[in-house]
């Protein structure tokens, strides 16, 4: 994530600024701009959720993120409130880097996905949650904000990562599939890397939840759950790309240097050699983690990534970042039946 600026001093903000540090100065960030703005047209969810984002032009109240949430948990019920507010900083976190690669900008006239945030606490008693990404819509369990449940369902499922962020970028990761499946030349080399996505997706998770990953797995997926169907492939390949790519993209605006073969991006995002920006940010998770090991934390970036994982990072940053991609045509000119 980039620093920035406030616009009243000029002094230095994070993305998650309100006010400035410096000046006192209310703030908010303008997603059309990238930059932060004086806060007079703040979103009306400032007070209720702490959004420090700037009202879209084309609503009257809302922010171009919370313009995108369909449903809020029930609200009577603490702290389903508190959640709700940690789950929308992550997905704003995630829509700005995003953006970067062009993907949800404001104003843009492509579908956006619409966030169902719900909760199993409800006033009418406990109900279960699913979470989930189906035909455009993303459902997000508030309670994975919660750390202790977070850090209870990561052990029950041993798992080595669970974010709201990562939540987030693997959703998010489903959707934008969906978009890239009717792209000329997507499906074809999707398969060749990573399998056909028409397996029975019902039959596959459940195999999965019996029987647990192959052996071997490491081999191939960056994570247990990645074997699971080409789709959770994609998604969990796919969110570690972005946070691979937002680490860099972090140390670079702090100014962190550290020891890699070869020069970290000034803009990760705008990175056009795959191959590289993985390797510098395999090399920064390396450097990451022993400082993390020096505070008796767990590692930042505890993955182990093969070549054939390599591959598929490579193949995700490529396509998600449409800035500098050029759709591939098949062989005849022609576009290809998924298309």
């Amino acid at each position: 994530m980039r620093l920035y600026n406030c616009p009243s001093c000029g002094g230095m903000l994070y993305f998650m600024n309100s006010a400035c540090s410096a000046c006192n100065a209310d703030v908010a960030f303008h997603p059309g701009k990238d930059a932060f703005v004086e806060a007079d047209e703040a979103c009306s969810n400032r007070d209720e959720i702490g959004c420090n984002w700037a009202r879209d032009l084309a609503d009257e109240s809302l922010c171009h993120a919370c313009r995108m949430t369909d449903v809020v948990p029930d609200l009577s019920v603490i702290p389903n409130g508190a959640l709700w507010a940690e789950a929308e900083v992550a997905k704003r976190w995630v829509l700005a880097t995003l953006a970067r690669w062009g993907w949800f900008r404001a104003g843009s006239p492509e579908p956006l996905p619409a966030f169902h945030f719900k909760s199993a606490q409800t006033r009418d008693g406990t109900k279960r949650v699913m979470m989930g990404h189906a035909n455009g819509v993303i459902t997000i369990n508030v309670a994975e904000a919660d750390d202790a449940i977070r850090v209870r369902n990561r052990q029950m499922l041993d798992e080595e990562y669970r974010t709201m962020l990562g939540h987030m970028r693997h959703e998010l990761a489903h959707f934008i599939f969906d978009r890239l499946s009717t792209e000329p030349g997507f499906s074809e080399q999707f398969r060749a890397l990573f399998g056909d996505e028409q397996a029975d997706y019902g039959a596959a998770l459940k195999r999965h939840y019996a029987k647990g990953p192959p052996a071997g797995w490491q081999e191939q997926y960056v994570t247990p759950y990645a074997s699971a169907h080409p789709h959770e492939d994609w998604a969990e390949t796919s969110a570690h790309i972005l946070h691979l790519v937002d680490m860099v993209d972090s140390a670079v605006a702090t100014g962190l240097s550290w020891p890699t073969q070869y020069r970290p991006p000034a803009d990760a995002y705008a990175a056009t050699d795959g191959n590289e920006l993985i390797h510098v940010a395999i090399d920064l998770g390396m450097a990451s983690n022993q400082l993390t090991r020096a505070m008796g934390l767990n590692d930042l970036y505890p993955f182990v990534l093969t070549p054939a994982v390599r591959d598929k990072l490579e193949f995700a940053q490529h396509w998600l970042n449409r800035a500098v991609r050029e759709p591939i045509l098949p062989a005849s000119g022609q576009r290809g039946p998924d298309g």
